[in-house]
């Protein structure tokens, strides 16, 4: 019998910061092998700041100009842990996908489909693509978001693991730093 070493990869999910970077993502993105952001950047030291705790790959989304659009694409298609995983700003919802990704999620599906740009936190299975779907809402100050969210989740075995929306804090709140 062989033994087969099964790998782990913890990922953080983060979109539409705007600019804002709340200091709690750092700490909660803290033992990830890798952070992605699903656009509305916002700015270049948002993603300077998440490099500092785990490489990021990065989408830009609508918002986003000059050096974001220049250095990151529109579309992240990746293969982790196995796992075939498509990462964009814009993209809707099952049943309703935004119709200038529409034909090419319908005619290659990933396992994972992931976007930000609606500002609401979900994740849903879409029984008919056999996918599942992730919004991990908005991180930033800016939109008509309540509460501040992000996502983790562990890959293993060609699966997901582990997955936890997490909850920042309202929208407005003030961090205190000492």
């Amino acid at each position: 019998m062989r033994n087969v070493l099964l790998q782990l990869m913890k990922i953080g999910i983060i979109s539409d910061t705007h600019g804002y970077l709340d200091p709690l993502v750092l700490k909660y993105f803290e033992g990830c092998d890798e952070i992605w952001h699903a656009g509305d950047v916002g700015n270049e030291d948002v993603i300077y700041e998440l490099e500092k705790v785990a490489p990021a790959v990065v989408v830009y989304g609508n918002i986003d100009g000059g050096n974001l659009r220049r250095n990151f694409p529109l579309h992240q298609r990746l293969i982790r842990e196995g796992m075939d995983i498509w990462m964009t700003h814009i993209g809707g919802y099952p049943k309703r996908y935004d119709k200038r990704i529409r034909d090419m999620i319908l005619s290659n599906p990933p396992a994972i489909f992931i976007c930000g740009h609606s500002h609401i936190v979900k994740v849903l299975r879409d029984e008919d693509l056999r996918l599942i779907h992730i919004n991990p809402g908005a991180a930033g100050r800016y939109g008509f978001h309540k509460v501040r969210t992000i996502v983790r989740m562990e890959l293993k075995n060609k699966k997901i693991s582990t997955l936890e929306v997490i909850e920042l804090g309202p929208r407005n709140q003030k961090v205190k730093t000492t």
